[in-house]
């Protein structure tokens, strides 16, 4: 059954009536009410854009060229940043894909169909229409089954005038006697994206009336809105009811704290605030803007306020302690916060400057050593157990080798001094894009680290000793001559080999591959253990920057001797921010704000 709702002006002239079907359930016979919804409260309310995945693990394929007709010339990365530097792995990507001649999917597609595709894509009216006016280009359009949504949401990608949303409400109630709850979903979040706050306020009181329940797309655009104005305090009951049925997500609780604080309640923002961690729920970026914006309060609402100064303060510190625990790092917006949080605090004189760090770690505006990329004894030990027991014994391990072949290489190794250097030799003969050269890049690199004196081992496959164009006999007998060597099955994975050598020989053991090994790291139990093994991994991974042929010297990347994670001590903060959109999950910040408190 229907109701009749009559609307106010501020939603429809008023000689349109407003019907919508009341229904328990906004999706019935659905099951999928939380799928369809999050589609708009992503991003606030807004239309998600897809985002291409990039694969990083090609970041150093052909990046050292091996080639007779410039053998006496240095030949090396096109990016000389460590592979950990932010936006390393972006430029990489690009520049493979101009060698490679990539082509996006859109380019690809056929020029007819896509300039018959743009033909029949519907465009917002420019202004609006009347109900005869809709009915005409929704004919034209050959009487589409969900007109109204989809022009809806073509309205929404378009940000148009509100007015020419409520003219196409309007010819739906007309046409149809009634409006779905997907079509207000869509008017709802067209509202909530163009600030239409106060419409906001009509829409909340008409679903809430017509339907049984809200679904928590909708749930989250009131929540955002109220949050914003004065009546932020509606978003606190609609938060209420979204709890017996959902669990919030950290948006719906980061958009209540921003109004909390906005409006001075600062002991109800931190309440959410506790309640969002204690979820297990991570904060938003503008949730931590909104708690470290400097607030301006008259003596008699500090005299009233429940929480202090001080406890603020030290709440807030506790929040870049929570980042440094999470090797998680603000952005610049988030940065420019804290910079003026700091110098605003009375009467500790605290300044804040941008800055880098150079090679040997000492911050260049204070001079002050950061802390080292290396692992205490009680950390690496603790990484070593967690690796042995999570990813060289677990169950996933036998997928890519087998029982007995692991232990042949365990008892290998037992066999041997502690290694310096532990090379994955296939991954190393690959960075050459020429393929009848691999052996000869493998004894290069090989070469070169025998040369400094290091116990070197060296993993590859038995496909590797059969001689070819690829791998030459003499080549190859000289690696076995120079340096230890174990040659797994050709069905194997070289990863958990190269991570049991490696942990097994001691904190000094460096490895040389170009894989990020981003699967054994989700293979660990625990946040903290993936925290130290990438820790490690910075601290440890060797990579191949430059080739000499002539004098068959090799080049690496420096590895940086300093943890890239928030610090402190009495009187500095050091604290490693985003100033840049290329950063990939695998990267660091070059970037830091110090923070220093004179005395």
């Amino acid at each position: 059954m229907g109701s009749t709702l009559i609307l106010k002006s501020s939603q429809l002239p008023p000689s349109a009536r407003f019907l919508c079907t009341r229904d328990n359930n906004p999706y019935p016979g659905d099951g999928q009410t939380s799928k369809r919804s999050s589609g708009w409260t992503q991003g606030h309310g807004g239309v998600k854009n897809s985002t291409i995945r990039r694969r990083t693990e090609e970041y150093l394929r052909d990046s050292v060229e091996v080639s007779d007709k410039s053998s006496t010339a240095w030949r090396r990365s096109p990016v000389s940043k460590s592979v950990f530097a932010a936006g390393t792995a972006k430029r990489m990507t690009e520049m493979l894909k101009r060698k490679s001649a990539l082509v996006s999917l859109d380019d690809q597609e056929d020029p007819e169909e896509r300039a018959t595709s743009r033909a029949v894509k519907l465009q917002p009216p420019e202004q609006p229409l009347s109900v005869t006016e809709w009915m005409k280009l929704k004919e034209s359009l050959g009487n589409p089954q969900y007109f109204d949504r989809q022009m809806m949401t073509v309205l929404i990608k378009a940000m148009a005038e509100l007015d020419i949303a409520k003219s196409l409400l309007t010819f739906v109630a007309v046409e149809k006697g009634t409006l779905s709850y997907e079509l207000l979903l869509r008017y709802l979040t067209l509202c909530v994206m163009g600030g239409h706050d106060s419409e906001v306020v009509d829409v909340y009181d008409i679903m809430l009336g017509t339907f049984s329940s809200l679904d928590p797309g909708a749930c989250s655009l009131f929540i955002k809105s109220f949050s914003r104005t004065e009546r932020w305090r509606k978003a606190l009951g609609v938060l209420q009811e979204l709890k017996k049925v959902f669990t919030p997500s950290s948006r719906n609780y980061g958009d209540i704290i921003s109004g909390a604080m906005l409006n001075g309640e600062r002991s109800t923002a931190w309440a959410l605030y506790d309640e969002l961690i204690e979820k297990g729920l991570s904060p938003h970026q503008d949730t931590w803007e909104a708690l470290f914006k400097a607030e301006r309060k008259t003596e008699e609402e500090k005299r009233t306020e429940t929480v202090s100064q001080s406890e603020h303060e030290e709440r807030l510190q506790a929040i870049l302690l929570y980042m440094r625990n999470n090797n998680i790092y603000p952005q610049q917006r988030l940065a420019n916060c804290i910079k003026t949080w700091f110098e605003s605090l009375e009467g500790q004189k605290w300044t804040g400057k941008w800055t880098r760090a150079t090679l040997k770690g000492v911050c260049k505006c204070c001079g002050s050593e950061l802390e080292s990329i290396w692992l205490t004894d009680e950390e690496y030990q603790q990484l070593k157990d967690r690796v042995m027991t999570d990813i060289i014994q677990g169950q996933d391990v036998f997928k890519k080798t087998t029982p007995e072949e692991l232990e042949r290489f365990k008892a290998f190794v037992e066999r041997r001094p502690a290694f310096d250097v532990v090379i994955d030799g296939l991954n190393v003969a690959n960075i050459t894009k020429n393929k009848h050269m691999q052996s000869e890049m493998l004894l290069a690199v090989v070469s070169e680290l025998v040369g400094q004196g290091l116990t070197v081992l060296v993993l590859g496959r038995k496909h590797m000793l059969r001689p070819s164009k690829n791998w030459g006999r003499d080549h190859m007998n000289l690696i076995k001559q120079k340096a230890h060597c174990f040659f797994t099955d050709n069905i194997s994975e070289d990863d958990p080999f190269l991570l049991y050598a490696s942990l097994n020989s001691g904190k000094h053991c460096q490895f040389v591959s170009r894989d990020l090994m981003r699967d054994h790291k989700a293979c660990l139990p625990d946040d903290a253990t993936r925290r130290l093994f990438f820790k490690w991994q910075r601290g440890h991974q060797v990579v191949v920057h430059g080739l000499s042929l002539a004098s068959r010297r090799v080049k690496f990347q420096s590895i940086l001797s300093f943890d890239t994670i928030i610090q402190t001590s009495a009187d500095s903060w050091h604290i490693p921010y985003d100033d840049t959109e290329d950063r990939s999950s695998h990267e660091v910040p070059q970037r830091w704000l110090c923070l220093s408190k004179k005395h």
